[in-house]
């Protein structure tokens, strides 16, 4: 889909957001900060260059008219257009790809990786990529590599279909390489992984600095999301290279890289990013959209705000509750936000695993809320359960609102929090539920909490300093002042299990 909005202004600098399954196709909390600076700022205008599943997603923002376009980059849609290369073509494409994958899997050859790229960019702008990666060439060169003596990844045996699953999941993968870069202005990168790779692509092209924002640590989510991937080990070991070397030459190439907190500054500089090259911008809420929500309920209640998805560990949030109630048995858990497409299986698996606990009584799904106040308002504390966060949107907004939060020791979650709420372990509902019965159980602990939560907010993470701190980027990147690039540091390539499973 591609949306042509509006004209450009002379003189305003040009932002190209990057995103992947968030802004302005879907809501979430990155989409929530896009939308923040995009209006924030209409002294700027934007472009949007948004990777989507099907390319069919319709737009979930009123966009103001200084967004002029919105391009849509389907990874699971219809194929790009464009035919096979032939000939001299041919063989230089087959040997750029035998490079690429060659870095994915020999530690010996990562050197190779971003040359590599460069030259499959280049053949997805002409069209030849994707029709390649779709041929019986490009499985023969993954197979061919995987017979070399010495790689780990061989005695795992590959197969024939390994090789054709690697290879379609990399086609899927590279196809925002199809997508026309963008020729002037900032590029900014709202994620990590392969909404990166028009950047990289106009960066090498055409000289537009990258800028690149993390909000969740990308190759981690990676890393978690591919441990009950149903692939085998060879499969598994080709995908999370690229995403490996694709986070390193991120961190290697953005003029300036923007985490949300400092966990993810230390990921980032672990990847092979200048430090000098880092500048920690966090997000904000504006409190007076956010105000003290007021009475608590009457009934003992835990509210949640969020998407319905495994990396928010909802389980574990119900397992607590299940904990809570052999002590406190009236307290209730209000469970507010939607269920992304394709998400379902989760929510029912969630709804299943409080049925069997026997609190299904107790459990609500909520459903999308029009106005996200009133989640925060529900309950006597606000949970976050999370196994990967940035800085999240909910835990300020909640904090803002003046409630009292249980939170995990997740991303940016215990700068966000300091001595306002309580903090615990990921994965653990016994931590959970004690902390949960610590504030229930305390009402003046958890007011002051509260009261304690709303003045951190309005000191440190409010949305016109984030906003300025980007204006103020986006000119200074637009100006050309452009950091040297760093010395390459090379990751640990992730430990091989026979058995197909991811260690880590």
């Amino acid at each position: 889909m591609h949306v042509h909005r509006g004209a450009r202004r002379s003189g305003a600098p040009r932002v190209t957001l990057l995103t992947e399954g968030t802004y302005p196709h879907s809501h979430g909390g990155v989409s929530v900060w896009c939308d923040q600076l995009v209006t924030g700022m209409p002294d700027v205008d934007f472009d949007v260059l948004a990777v989507t599943g099907s390319g069919r997603e319709p737009l979930a923002w009123d966009l103001p008219p200084h967004v002029s376009h919105v391009l849509s980059v389907p990874m699971w849609g219809p194929a790009p257009d464009g035919r096979p290369p032939r000939g001299r073509a041919a063989r230089r494409l087959a040997d750029a790809y035998e490079k690429f994958t060659a870095a994915l899997l020999d530690p010996g050859a990562e050197a190779g990786f971003g040359p590599a790229l460069y030259a499959l960019a280049h053949a997805a702008g002409d069209g030849r990529l994707s029709p390649f990666l779709r041929s019986d060439a490009a499985i023969s060169v993954l197979t061919s590599v995987w017979r070399r003596p010495g790689l780990a990844v061989r005695e795992a045996r590959p197969t024939l279909h390994d090789a054709i699953t690697a290879t379609a999941l990399l086609e899927h993968a590279l196809r925002p390489l199809s997508a026309p870069p963008p020729a002037e202005g900032v590029a900014h990168a709202v994620s990590g992984g392969v909404a990166v790779l028009p950047g990289l692509a106009a960066l090498e092209r055409n000289g537009v600095p990258l800028l690149l924002t993390e909000h969740g640590v990308y190759l981690r989510e990676r890393y978690l999301g591919y441990r009950t991937a149903p692939y085998r080990w060879p499969v598994k070991a080709v995908v999370l290279g690229f995403f490996r070397l694709l986070a390193e030459e991120s961190y290697r190439k953005a003029a300036l890289i923007t985490p949300g907190n400092r966990y993810n500054r230390l990921w980032e500089e672990e990847g092979g990013a200048d430090p000098e090259s880092i500048r920690t911008v966090y997000n904000g809420v504006d409190p007076a959209a956010f105000p003290p929500a007021g009475p608590e309920p009457d009934a003992p209640t835990l509210s949640w705000a969020g998407r319905v998805d495994p990396i928010k560990d909802l389980e574990t949030l119900i397992r607590s509750l299940a904990l809570v109630r052999e002590r406190m048995p009236a307290v209730r858990l209000r469970l507010f936000g939607g269920t992304p497409r394709g998400g379902e299986a989760y929510r029912e698996r969630c709804e299943a695993l409080a049925a069997e606990l026997g609190h299904a009584d107790a459990v609500t799904f909520e459903g999308r809320v029009d106005d996200i106040k009133d989640a925060y308002a529900a309950g006597n504390v606000v949970m976050l359960s999370s196994i990967s966060e940035g800085f999240p949107f909910t835990l300020i907004e909640a904090m803002s609102c003046g409630r009292a939060t249980v939170s995990t020791d997740v991303g940016g979650v215990r700068e966000a929090v300091g001595d306002t709420g309580l903090v615990v372990p990921p994965r653990d509902p016994a931590a959970m539920a004690e902390a949960a019965l610590t504030l229930l159980g305390d009402p003046v602990r958890r007011r002051a909490m509260g009261e304690a939560a709303r003045l951190r907010v309005i000191e440190r993470f409010t949305l016109r300093q984030t906003v300025d701190t980007f204006r103020a980027i986006y000119h200074e990147l637009a100006a050309g002042e452009r950091r040297p690039e760093p010395a390459r540091i090379v990751l640990p390539v992730p430990a091989v299990s026979g058995t197909g499973s991811l260690a880590g």
